[in-house]
């Protein structure tokens, strides 16, 4: 989840003589503890609460989804007339952002100070890894979250208010990667990278299990049943070849692929720009073994496993401090930055 929208304005606009942000002040009010009503659990079963509603109508978007959802529905189910329940929420519109943040609170809440003091990526609480680990744990509490509530998919939205669960949880996914060393706009990005891949992941997930649901016939045994849109695809050249071995027999888990691709960018990130959060476990071996970095952008050079030491981490990298030394004009036939690279690492 994310918070603020970069092309959002904290200005007091107004449309029409009307404060855009006022519009927005009755679900402000009831996220956040001061709303009309009770605001809270009543007394006894009896009486009309707003967790109460909130409750039900969540096990109702559980059940058959955010669409079917509507004020009445819930006011059968609590059996209460649907005029009782605008005497606690003004509407569905409302009742959507209570419900949401309602669900966010089941994200397990970070230990108290765990990023104090703790830099250096290794030992933290919870997980007993690195910031690495713990942001792995983080973005999969909230992809178990999205499962259990798959309506949560249509509810994202640029311009969504956040209450205060679901504040705690972006609050912890923050406090995790400041512990990489990444400047603070760094940061808030990789949130933004990590939490859209795990909404964009239930998105899909959710299209599935619908679609399976309304015709009663599994994705595989949809996929089964192509056989003669397969003998079509064949004939092009990668699908053939893939398919010859085994490509598409058996599938990489797209959750588990896809966030363990996402994690590798980050960590690459860090170490690009030399941050302090580095997982030691990781490192270990590098800094054992050369203890030297790449000239031209900072990477930390691997070890050669055989030969005279890399002096650059990449060609790309040998190839640009060869372009800054030579005069500048065209590359000469013999040029040595157009011969292919023999691995060596040889400047």
């Amino acid at each position: 989840m994310c918070l603020y929208d970069k092309h959002s304005c904290r200005a007091d606009v107004k449309r029409g003589g009307v404060s855009v942000a006022g519009r927005d002040a009755p679900a402000i009010e009831l996220l956040w503890g001061g709303g009309a009503g009770d605001g809270g659990g009543g007394h006894g079963r009896s009486r009309l609460s707003l967790d109460r509603i909130v409750a039900t109508a969540v096990e109702l978007a559980d059940a058959d989804g955010l669409g079917a959802l509507s004020m009445r529905r819930v006011a059968d189910r609590l059996g209460f007339t649907t005029m009782s329940l605008y005497r606690h929420v003004p509407g569905r519109a409302e009742l959507v952002e209570l419900m949401r943040d309602a669900v966010f609170g089941e994200l397990a809440a970070a230990p108290p100070g765990d990023t104090d003091g703790d830099t250096d990526g290794a030992g933290a609480p919870g997980t007993g890894g690195g910031w690495r680990a713990d942001l792995e744990c983080w973005a999969r509490e909230d992809w178990a979250l999205h499962l259990r509530h798959l309506w949560l998919v249509h509810t994202a939205r640029s311009r969504r208010l956040p209450g205060p669960n679901a504040a705690a949880a972006y609050d912890r996914a923050l406090g995790i990667v400041e512990r990489t060393g990444l400047p603070a706009r760094q940061v808030v990005a990789v949130v933004s990278l990590v939490t859209g891949f795990v909404e964009t992941a239930a998105r899909q997930a959710e299209e599935i299990l619908r679609e399976q649901r309304d015709s009663g016939v599994s994705q595989e045994q949809w996929w089964h049943g192509q056989d003669e849109l397969f003998g079509r695809l064949l004939p092009y050249p990668a699908v053939g070849r893939l398919w010859r071995a085994g490509g598409f027999a058996e599938f990489e888990d797209p959750f588990d692929f896809g966030l363990a691709r996402t994690l590798d960018g980050v960590e690459q990130l860090v170490r690009a720009r030399g941050g302090e959060g580095r997982d030691e476990n990781r490192d270990e071996n590098l800094t054992r073994g050369s203890g030297r970095d790449c000239p031209v952008c900072g990477t930390p050079l691997d070890p050669a496993v055989r030969g005279r030491p890399r002096d650059y981490c990449s060609r790309a990298c040998r190839q640009r401090a060869y372009r800054q030394r030579r005069p500048s004009g065209p590359p000469a036939p013999s040029d040595p930055a157009r011969r292919p690279d023999d691995g060596s690492g040889a400047s």
